[in-house]
């Protein structure tokens, strides 16, 4: 396979998916039989605390691998997923790494949806020999280790693919982008699309604010005074909106434009931005949009309709947990039944995967023995319109030196 297929943009408006009626959903072998056989441990961990709920990723993988369970397990072994809330407490993450691997002898850990988790336990899973398939990395630790691969981009490629964007449509010259002082995650992707545009020949810079306590209107006094014509806001969905609510009151939609890395592609926000937002707040989806209808997104609704709870969100977390829990599924049914229960057997062939593909994602999916994993690095860029989004520009590849070793691997794959 060569670099993803880069489609002509369309204008799709985003209705506001509803739990909808939909077809049974195919999970696993899809024998319709539930599997009986003695369960296969699989773990995972998420942070739901202040300053976010990550929950969403877990959710949908649980949801799978119940999918899976009523049509035939893994050649006939249910899945146990076990999952534990590190609560964004690192004490608890190393806690919870500890409880699921070296207490319940998990042998993958599946969905994994945390700011803290990955960065504490990045060096375990390395020395207990565990692939982490995760859905909802946001720290560096999670992308630049040898034992964690996930669905989603994280913060670092969504931003600069929102900057690129920018650049190349709108022509921006001096983009700010208002990210976390937490230096594994705001730092890093800002500081990585700084570096974007600097390799450019453009100006880049960086507006950090203390996650502790955001003072939204500071923040955005420091962005103006940067002197960019462009804001990137790289933040938490609920302190992103605090943001442009503070820019609207200012009277800033016009002055500026608008671009936002993924967490404000949520269903929930067109309404809570209201009207004054419409046709200005592009935003990166490191996701397919949920409206292109393709196999694997009719069948994630369909397996959350079925096996999660009615008040589930159905939002690029949930979407990557699903595709984590199917890729890990997929990968298992290919194992002796006897060999899931050896940890150092499910980590050789989670390692070995390669070029597995989704209509939710713009390119494949691999692991490998690299020391870093990014397999998801091209997205889709929509705007605000409505009460939805409409898409502005389909699956492209960010450019940034930081996927120089990426692009490399995947050519070493035969990949690309």
């Amino acid at each position: 396979m060569t670099n993803p297929i880069l489609l002509a943009a369309g204008t799709i408006t985003l209705a506001l998916i509803g739990s909808t009626a939909l077809a049974a959903p195919v999970c696993g072998a899809g024998t319709g039989q539930p599997a009986t056989g003695v369960p296969v441990k699989v773990g995972g961990i998420h942070g739901n605390a202040a300053p976010g709920d990550f929950s969403s990723s877990t959710t949908a993988a649980r949801a799978y691998f119940d999918c899976v369970n009523a049509n035939g397990g893994l050649n006939g072994r249910p899945i146990a997923y076990l999952v534990e809330n590190d609560q964004w407490n690192p004490e608890l993450a190393a806690q919870a790494a500890s409880k699921l691997l070296t207490d319940d002898k998990v042998v993958a850990m599946v969905g994994n949806g945390s700011f803290v988790e990955m960065a504490v336990n990045a060096p375990t899973y390395k020395a207990e020999g565990i692939m982490a398939m995760a859905a909802g990395c946001a720290v560096s630790e999670c992308f630049e280790s040898p034992n964690i691969v996930s669905t989603n981009q994280g913060p670092l490629p969504s931003t600069i693919g929102a900057a690129q964007y920018m650049v190349e449509e709108k022509a921006a010259q001096h983009a700010v982008c208002i990210g976390l002082t937490i230096p594994n995650v705001g730092n890093w992707s800002c500081g990585a699309m700084e570096e974007y545009m600097a390799s450019k020949g453009l100006t880049g810079s960086s507006v950090l604010l203390n996650p502790a306590s955001p003072d939204v209107n500071s923040g955005l006094l420091e962005a103006v005074a940067t002197g960019a014509d462009t804001m990137v806001v790289n933040l938490p969905a609920g302190l992103a909106i605090a943001f442009l609510k503070a820019a609207e009151e200012q009277g800033l939609g016009d002055a500026y434009q608008w671009a936002s890395s993924t967490p404000l592609y949520d269903r929930t926000v067109p309404a809570a931005l209201g009207p004054y937002w419409d046709g200005k707040m592009f935003i990166n989806a490191e996701l397919t949009p949920w409206d292109k209808g393709g196999p694997d997104a009719t069948n994630w609704l369909a397996v959350m309709d079925a096996h999660a709870p009615a008040g589930a969100p159905r939002d690029t977390f949930s979407q990557s947990g699903y595709l984590a829990a199917r890729y890990f599924v997929e990968t298992a049914l290919k194992l002796d039944p006897a060999q899931l229960d050896d940890r150092a057997a499910v980590t050789a062939a989670i390692t070995a995967i390669n070029g597995y593909t989704s209509d939710l994602t713009c390119g494949p999916y691999y692991v490998g023995t690299a020391d870093r994993h990014m397999p998801n690095h091209a997205g889709t860029m929509v705007v605000v319109k409505g009460d939805g989004f409409e898409t502005v520009r389909d699956c492209y590849e960010y450019d940034s030196p930081y996927f120089a070793p990426i692009l490399e691997q995947e050519a070493a794959l035969g990949l690309r």
